[in-house]
């Protein structure tokens, strides 16, 4: 290539040199990574990748089926489609009841809660300690500065006095040849990532027991209410078993016994009362606010109707979860610390230096004779400790062992877990079915029962038997409308379930 008249060569050979300084930084870096020593992590494989969970067996489908069908229940969904296709992050779980109440009780948890405050702080620390490990890579650069007085005797010559005003920057780095230095910044960097997961799962517990809390007053309310009802309805019947008294058509006997059932529907009444205020009590203290009352806007009967969950679910949907992200993350760091440790045995490359100025007075500290500066590069290794490299090396290796096993029985955990969460959704759904259907049919059966007494052909025994079993039905219907939600948020739970945080 040809060069005009005048035209300097100094940028064209900058470049060169720019360039083959980028080639040596970046042959260095691919040979220091390369001399990094210990074992590599990698994610250990439990469970097959084409596991599914919660695959139903059940013969009695087409029974269970039909009573849900009467009672207006959603079907499940196809196997694991909505999770399949979107996966569980992209799923707002808690929409799934439908209770705008309950979302904000959870913001309001995550913003208040103190143990919530306590694992944001020590994610902060972590994260913190990945700072100070990246920190010892770079060179440590010390300014010092000093001022003495001295005497020196060098053999039978008399004593030499001075005075020394001292100013330095010293350098100490250590090439970290061997990787312990990237081993350590690895390992900091995998306890840092564990302990998030960790605020993860605290955050996943704290919702789940927001919610089930949350469902749990919703079934005292309707319990109440329910309550309520067969109190009004068992205060009518005895007004009426008390006009047929005076008109001498039953004895005292059954008027008694009616009174003894309103007397216990009134009973009901204040236990529901109690139970429902305490249980607004607790929701209060974990969402980090004293007691007081709490609105609610759903009802457990339509969220019932709402939610659908599917009938099976891949496995490896379960590794997303924060208590295995973590275990695997403190796998790692062991096995991290591991290499650190077989690098602390080998030979360590330090460069040390010193640069600055010496004078007798301040005056004369910064003349160009003063100068001073020092700089070396040294190797050393231990020889001998007592068997104490060894032994650490032991025990790092241990500690790979002991992550390990408790990496896959968190695993295993979790794969059981989701199992029982899939089969708790199925069966309380089909548990449900069948109470709404047998609270219909005693519906049924106590207005018949109501309107053969008022005519006068069925006993007050009929009526009170009637109104027994429908008051429990019910009870019960409104007990199990909260398993089934109960279960629902139980599956999410087990599926690692993400609420959105405020970081």
């Amino acid at each position: 290539m040809s060069r005009e008249p005048g035209e300097s060569s100094v940028p064209h050979s900058r470049a060169r040199h720019t360039e083959s300084t980028a080639l040596g930084a970046s042959l260095m870096a691919f040979f220091l990574g390369a001399c990094a020593v210990g074992p590599q992590h990698t994610v250990p494989q439990v469970v097959p990748a084409s596991a599914r969970v919660g695959v139903s067996t059940s013969t009695d489908s087409e029974v269970f089926d039909s009573l849900a069908r009467a009672a207006q229940l959603p079907p499940p969904l196809a196997p694991g489609a909505a999770f399949e296709a979107q996966g569980i992050d992209a799923v707002a779980w808690l929409d799934v009841l439908h209770d705008t109440a309950l979302v904000s009780l959870v913001e309001s948890a995550l913003r208040d809660n103190q143990d919530v405050r306590a694992a944001m702080g020590r994610v902060d620390e972590y994260r913190a300690l990945v700072g100070s490990a990246r920190s010892h890579l770079f060179p440590e650069l010390d300014a010092n500065a000093s001022a003495s007085t001295n005497q020196i005797a060098i053999g039978a010559s008399p004593p030499i006095a001075y005075k020394a005003i001292r100013a330095t920057a010293d350098l100490q780095w250590e090439i970290d040849f061997w990787g312990r230095l990237r081993k350590g910044i690895a390992a900091a960097e995998a306890d840092r990532d564990a302990r998030a997961n960790d605020e993860r799962a605290l955050v996943l517990t704290l919702v789940s027991e927001i919610a089930d809390g949350y469902l749990e007053l919703l079934e005292l309310r309707d319990d109440l209410a329910v309550s309520q009802r067969t109190l009004v309805s068992r205060q009518a019947t005895l007004n009426l078993a008390r006009q047929r008294f005076a008109q001498g058509l039953i004895s005292e006997l059954d008027v008694r016994q009616f009174e003894a059932d309103v007397a216990g529907a009134a009973a009901s009444v204040a236990q529901f009362t109690r139970l429902a205020s305490q249980k607004e009590h607790a929701l209060g203290l974990l969402a980090g606010h004293a007691p007081g009352p709490l609105t609610t806007a759903g009802r457990l009967d339509s969220s019932v109707v709402a939610v659908a969950v599917p009938d099976s679910i891949p496995a490896v949907l379960l590794l997303r979860r924060p208590d295995v992200l973590s275990a695997e993350r403190d796998l790692a760091a062991a096995t991290a610390r591991v290499g650190a440790t077989i690098a602390a045995v080998l030979p360590r490359v330090t460069i040390t230096g010193e640069y600055g100025r010496q004078a007798p007075t301040t005056d004369a500290l910064f003349g160009q004779e003063h100068e001073i500066y020092t700089l070396s590069a040294g190797v050393s290794m231990p020889l001998f400790a007592g068997g104490r490299e060894r032994s650490e090396l032991n025990a790092a290796r241990a500690r790979v062992t002991q992550a390990r096993a408790r990496y896959d029985q968190v695993v295993l955990t979790a794969l059981s877990e989701a199992a029982d969460a899939m089969v708790a959704v199925r069966s309380d759904r089909d548990q449900l079915a069948a109470q709404a259907a047998q609270a219909g049919a005693l519906r049924d059966a106590y207005r018949l029962a109501e309107r053969r007494y008022e005519g006068g052909i069925a006993s007050y025994l009929e009526v009170l038997e009637a109104q027994r079993s429908l008051f429990a039905a019910e009870l019960g219907l409104t007990q199990g409308r909260r398993f089934y939600l109960e279960a629902t948020v139980q599956l999410y739970k087990a599926l690692g379930g993400r609420w959105g945080l405020r970081r």
